[in-house]
Formats: structure tokens, C-alpha cells, sequence
């Protein structure tokens, strides 16, 4: 069934098991927006309970929104991938009410290594991160059954 699926629709079942057994992610009310090969765009309430002493959004959810959309762009083959580096530079405040969009763009894969730049955006646009991650592919595949 999978060697008749698109590149497409594997992402998406990809996604669709990844979400299902990711309890942080539900937690934290991220949300899928759309999925796609090396691709993926996330986005996530800033609510009261995820701010800081300063009054804005904790800058390890802002991360953490990052990171859920590079492993949901990296995945998105059905290759067991994990992350083996990165860095987040924070440009503005997530502030309380604001819906955060993480999108990840896959900007290179070569062999079990990948590049991933993730964007992270408020509702009306503003960058208020950039997040580059590394990947490594590891054995397996996300679906069971496959690989």
C-alpha cells in the first residue's frame, strides 16, 4: 500500500502517526497546518501559562514549536530521522494571544544528513525566530510496518 502512496500522502501519514504519539506537542495546543515532503508548518497559541517572568512567550516554547516542525518536515519520507544539532536566534517577543507559526524548509538532504531552516512567525507576519536544524537518519521507518 505505501509503494502506491504519493510523496504527499506519506507525509501526511507521517504526520498524522507522529501527532498521534506526541503528547508534548498536543499539550502545548501546536497544531498541524500543512505537511509535505521536507516540509512542514506548525502553529501554536501563545497562552498565559507559557510565559515568562517578563511577560512574553518562555523562549524554550519557541524552540520547542521549532523543533516539532523540523521533526515533522524531517520525517516526512517515512525515514526514521532525528535531530543532531541546531541553533535558534530569537528576534521578538512571542506576546500573550499571539498564534506562532513554525515553518520548516528542508534546504538540503544528502545521504543520512539534513538542513532544515524553520521560520518562526506572528499572526501578522513579524519573525520572531530563525531556527536551523541539523538531522541524522537512523534506522526504521515512522509507519510501522515500513522500512
Amino acid at each position: 500500500m505505501m509503494a502506491q502512496m504519493t510523496a504527499q500522502g506519506l507525509a501526511e501519514a507521517v504526520a498524522d502517526a507522529m501527532y498521534a504519539r506526541d503528547p508534548a506537542v498536543r499539550a502545548f495546543g501546536i497544531r498541524i497546518q500543512q505537511v509535505g515532503p521536507g516540509y512542514a508548518l506548525l502553529t501554536m497559541p501563545v497562552r498565559d501559562d507559557m510565559l515568562n517572568g517578563h511577560g512574553s512567550c518562555h523562549g524554550g516554547l519557541i524552540f520547542t514549536l521549532a523543533d516539532s516542525a523540523f521533526a515533522y518536515a524531517c520525517n516526512s519520507r517515512n525515514q526514521n530521522t532525528v535531530a543532531s544539532g541546531c541553533t535558534i536566534d530569537f528576534l521578538l517577543p512571542g506576546l500573550p494571544g499571539d498564534v506562532l507559526s513554525a515553518e520548516a524548509v528542508e534546504q538540503s538532504l544528502a545521504g543520512r544528513t539534513g538542513v532544515y531552516d524553520i521560520t518562526v512567525s506572528n499572526q501578522d507576519g513579524k519573525k520572531v525566530a530563525l531556527f536551523r536544524g541539523r538531522s541524522a537518519s537512523i534506522k526504521g521507518g515512522v509507519l510501522e510496518g515500513s522500512q
